[in-house]
């Protein structure tokens, strides 16, 4: 009995006082992933700024303010990003708000791309859907289009017709702006196509629960649930035995207070030990979503899962980032998340290049046609001159060779959100440092009032620690792996001790 009073005790000292400090980061762990789980429903949700580290304040059009611009005259410019849309004029030093039509919440003016087509009607890509714009009504109209995934990120035309696209299908029609039909378009899988999918989308989706569908993503949020509760029920433990204590030497009642703590230590045993397994699984898989053990498996690919989320008919599901047509070659050209691919027709067999552009796990967020054979490529690893029939790839903004980043790191120097252009000159934007040209216009306050944080978008920065980015610099990447091993000896431990209680008993 000695022996085994020694061992429990051992094992206290894992679950005790790393478990109290572990219970606060469960719950804001477990409330910030539940309200990510439902992006949509609280997408109507904004935080302002003002009570947020100056990191998440707008600076020089900074935090990917800018993505792109459309020319839609002489002098009227239309610039789009996670602002929403706004209307400036050729020297872009007045703003006037166009984002009449779109639902409110940042969250659902977040675009991705605004096009002009050759019969001058406006299309917008949003997170949410794809949006004409009204001329008779002044604003924006969204297509119901009946899609599984609402985020589009592309808008091009073709001769007479508009070709759109999602993270999973293309979608074209005559070009009849809101009249505008469209016809979805499941793309043929690749040349050499394998059905594999990234470690991380995975992980990612056993993580939050997608993998099986929105049942996966409500038993996680139960899951949640289970964590805070553990966490509430363990704090009461660590507290109400000395405050018992106190209260008996005060001769003072203890009979409530004393309930309430067998009631705690029972149904914290019961369900840590219930729901152990799926614990242990949040938490792994947890590690692995952030620097540095994503690096581990940023590019790695594994078969799909069968009978899963992931198992889908089509090649391209939640795979597609970008499109382009190319009127020199008549063939289009996509961006996916695993590379570049040429589609000589959209019904086509697409065939990945054999020269490959540095692209960020992140995805591609500059894509220009500068000439026949060469693009504009621009992403969180860079902006760089590509020639698909060239071995040779060109940092744009250093003018120099592009050498591969052999540190590992998913970033490079610059991490390009966007570029504007007007008539005369193309600005490039940094997520983190804003437009680099120093002649560009400053941020109005009238813009950045009208641009806070999303809900989701504040929980995704709570949830991956870079909320206290601010405090730790760039050591707040170990919060969260650092975080998930000391989940994975409290819970263990603490399971241990329950199981040997049991056995003695």
């Amino acid at each position: 009995m000695k022996v085994e009073k020694k061992r429990i005790n051992q094992l206290k000292k894992y679950h005790k006082w790393p478990g109290l400090i572990i219970a606060l980061f469960l719950m804001y762990y477990a409330i910030s992933g539940i309200l990510m789980n439902h992006r949509e429903t609280i997408s109507g949700i904004d935080i302002s700024r003002n009570i947020l580290p100056k990191n998440y304040h707008y600076k020089n059009w900074n935090l990917a303010a800018l993505r792109g611009s459309q020319i839609i005259s002489s002098d009227s410019i239309l610039v789009y990003g996670d602002i929403g849309i706004w209307l400036s004029d050729s020297t872009f030093q007045k703003y006037t708000d166009y984002n009449q039509g779109l639902p409110k919440g940042i969250d659902n003016r977040k675009i991705f791309d605004v096009y002009l087509s050759p019969n001058k009607n406006l299309f917008a890509a949003t997170l949410f859907g794809l949006y004409a714009y009204n001329k008779d009504k002044r604003k924006w109209q969204k297509f119901d289009l009946n899609t599984k995934i609402d985020r589009f990120v592309s808008v091009i035309s073709k001769e007479d017709s508009i070709i759109a696209m999602n993270r999973s299908y293309i979608f074209a029609g005559l070009d009849k702006g809101t009249a505008t039909k469209f016809k979805k378009i499941q793309l043929k899988a690749p040349k050499g196509y394998k059905n594999k999918i990234s470690l991380f989308e995975t992980v990612w989706q056993i993580h939050s629960g997608e993998i099986f569908g929105l049942p996966g993503k409500l038993f996680v949020d139960f899951i949640g649930v289970i964590s805070i509760l553990i966490s509430i029920t363990g704090i009461i433990f660590f507290f109400f035995p000395k405050l018992i204590k106190y209260r008996k030497r005060k001769n003072k009642r203890i009979s409530s207070i004393a309930k309430i703590n067998r009631n705690s230590l029972k149904w914290h045993n019961k369900l840590g030990s219930w729901f152990l397994i799926f614990l242990i699984v949040i938490s792994l898989t947890g590690m692995f979503l952030r620097p540095p053990l994503l690096l581990t498996i940023a590019r790695a690919n594994i078969p799909v899962i069968k009978f899963t989320h992931l198992d889908q008919p089509n090649a391209w599901y939640d795979d597609l980032r970008d499109i382009m047509y190319n009127e020199t070659t008549d063939s289009f050209i996509l961006a996916a998340y695993n590379g570049m691919y040429q589609l000589q027709s959209l019904e086509a067999i697409p065939e990945p290049y054999k020269i490959q552009p540095p692209i960020s796990v992140m995805g591609i967020n500059v894509f220009e046609n500068i000439n026949k054979h060469l693009y504009l490529i621009g992403s969180f690893s860079g902006l760089f001159l590509w020639n698909p029939q060239n071995p040779i790839i060109y940092d744009f903004i250093s003018g120099h060779e592009y050498q591969e980043n052999s540190s590992g790191r998913p970033f490079g120097k610059n991490a390009i959100s966007g570029i504007i252009t007007n008539n005369s000159q193309s600005y490039i934007v940094d997520y983190n440092q804003g437009v680099l040209n120093s002649n560009f216009s400053e941020m109005p306050q009238k813009i950045i009032k009208k641009a806070p944080i999303s809900l989701w978008s504040l929980c995704l920065e709570i949830h991956t620690g870079r909320i206290f980015q601010f405090l730790l610099k760039d050591f707040y990447i170990l919060i969260v792996p650092l975080s998930g091993i000391v989940s994975l000896i409290v819970i263990i431990s603490g399971y241990l001790i329950y199981q040997r209680r049991r056995k003695n008993k």
